[in-house]
């Protein structure tokens, strides 16, 4: 392949970033509109009316977040009368979280998906394709310049 050649599959291969991150921020940009949420505290609220009671460590985890930035989500979702925390009756160490009656009606009224448009769109494709996909973009990453692992740890809907 030639120069040029490479450089306008470079060029196509840019445009569908910008598809991919335009969508995503569009659709981050509706939750807030239609909820007055961010998208990662919508998807934290989605993930604590799937299983009541859970803990911050396992919130994080699921949504793949460090834990310290899923602690600063909930507090804000419990400034705003969102979520609750209650102390376990068999373990008073253990805190869970629930979904007050105003957090559950904004859900129903919410855009989905909940965690976003991106990972519906990774999880429909196949495991081969999310293999080469991910081979792929840490091919790019290497290429970088300057890189901050810590965003990994990151909500899209927070970049």
């Amino acid at each position: 392949m030639d120069q040029r050649s490479k450089e306008l599959l470079s060029l196509q291969a840019l445009k569908k970033f910008r598809i991919i991150y335009g969508s995503v921020r569009q659709h981050f940009r509706e939750i807030e509109q239609t909820c007055g949420v961010t998208g990662s505290q919508l998807w934290v609220m989605q993930e604590i009316a799937n299983t009541a009671g859970i803990g911050v460590s396992e919130l994080a985890e699921r949504l793949s977040i460090h834990q310290s930035t899923c602690s600063q989500l909930v507090e804000k979702l419990v400034t705003r009368k969102l979520i609750t925390k209650e102390r376990s009756k068999e373990d008073q160490r253990r805190v869970g979280l629930r979904l007050t009656a105003q957090a559950a009606a904004l859900i129903k009224g919410a855009p989905g998906p909940a965690d976003g448009v991106l990972p519906q769109a990774l999880r429909a494709l196949s495991a081969e394709a999310i293999h080469a996909l991910d081979l792929s973009l840490e091919n790019v990453i290497r290429q970088l310049e300057i890189t901050d692992d810590k965003l990994a740890e990151k909500p899209l809907s927070d970049l």
